[in-house]
C-alpha cells in the first residue's frame, strides 16, 4: 500500500496533477505522523484505516460546506474523497454488509447495548475499510433497541 501511494505521489508530479499530488501528500503526512506516533511501520489494515480517517473528515466537512452553501468547496472535497477511494478496498455493498451483520448477530448472540462492543469487536476485522463504520453502527443500535 506505501509503494503504491509513493508511486502515485511520482507519477503525480510527472503529471503536474496538483490536486492528486495535494491529497497524497497530505495522506503520506498523515501516514509518518502515526509511524512517528507509534514508533513503528505501519500495516496495509493500519494505512487503509488512516485513509478511511481522511476520507471521514472529508465527508463531514462536505456537510459543513453544505450549510455555509459552499459548492465549490463541496466539488474539491467530493474530487479529493474520489482519488483516496482508490486506495481503499473494494466497497461491500449493502446487502454484504447486511450478510455478516446477520452472521455476527448469531454468533455473538447480543442481548443488549451492552453487548456493542462484542459486535464491534467480532466486525471490526471484517468490515474495516471496506464499508462506513458509522452506518454499520446505527444499524446495529437500532437492531439492539
Amino acid at each position: 500500500m506505501r509503494n503504491q501511494i509513493l508511486e502515485d505521489l511520482k507519477t503525480a508530479m510527472k503529471n503536474q496533477d496538483k490536486e492528486t499530488l495535494a491529497v497524497i501528500r497530505m495522506v503520506k503526512g498523515a501516514i509518518q505522523m502515526e509511524e512517528l506516533n507509534t514508533k513503528k511501520e505501519l500495516s496495509d489494515e493500519e494505512v487503509i484505516g488512516i485513509i478511511a480517517k481522511q476520507i471521514k473528515t472529508r465527508k463531514e466537512s462536505i456537510s459543513e460546506f453544505e450549510k455555509g452553501g459552499r459548492d465549490d468547496l463541496i466539488s474539491k472535497t467530493n474530487d479529493e474523497i474520489k482519488i483516496l477511494e482508490k486506495y481503499l478496498p473494494e466497497q461491500l455493498s449493502e446487502e454484504e454488509v447486511m450478510a455478516i451483520l446477520d452472521e455476527a448477530f448469531n454468533e455473538v448472540k447480543p442481548e443488549s447495548m451492552k453487548d456493542m462492543g462484542k459486535l464491534m469487536g467480532y466486525l471490526n476485522p471484517k468490515l474495516k475499510g471496506r464499508c462506513d463504520m458509522g452506518s454499520v453502527s446505527k444499524i446495529i443500535r437500532e437492531k439492539l433497541s
